[in-house]
């Protein structure tokens, strides 16, 4: 009988506990936060923009990026071209990733990254100027990434 006490009360703790709200906390405060780094490129100005979603515990539960573009005359955005980008034959010449790699394939590696993360502290760079991700940074990316992270930085910053 002393068993059966000792077991059913045993089931009522993990029950009860199992049932407890985590009291661990992200590092953000909860929103949408948005920001935007222009710049040029071969002589057209264009616009990064970085939003990020922070739950009410304070995570980074999504990262959307995308760039503004002009293709064939007509204004857009990269993520809204999608494989019409026509990047996966220069990335696969590139050699690092196998088939290559559409832009917004690319970008999504990151932003899956940032929510995985939570902060932007596994950022490496191959150059000075930081431009390429380091390739140890984040596999099956090799685009010029800096107005990216610059934009999520930019984020970040607001939800602190």
């Amino acid at each position: 009988m002393k068993k059966t006490k000792y077991l059913i009360l045993m089931l009522l703790l993990l029950i009860v506990s199992g049932c407890e709200k985590s009291r661990h906390t992200g590092s953000y405060k909860e929103g949408t936060y948005f920001a935007s780094v222009p710049y040029v490129s071969y002589g057209e100005n264009y616009v990064t923009t970085a939003t990020l979603y922070v739950d009410r515990y304070g995570y980074i539960k999504s990262c959307f990026i995308d760039s503004t573009y002009i293709k064939d005359g007509v204004k857009t955005t990269k993520k809204t071209l999608k494989d019409a980008y026509g990047m996966k034959e220069t990335s696969n010449n590139i050699g690092v990733i196998a088939g290559g790699a559409e832009w917004y394939e690319q970008v999504e590696a990151i932003e899956k990254k940032v929510v995985e993360e939570q902060d932007l502290d596994w950022v490496k760079w191959t150059d000075d100027t930081k431009t390429k991700l380091s390739l140890d940074t984040i596999s099956g990316v090799t685009i010029s990434a800096d107005t990216y992270i610059e934009a999520i930085s930019k984020a970040i910053e607001q939800a602190k």
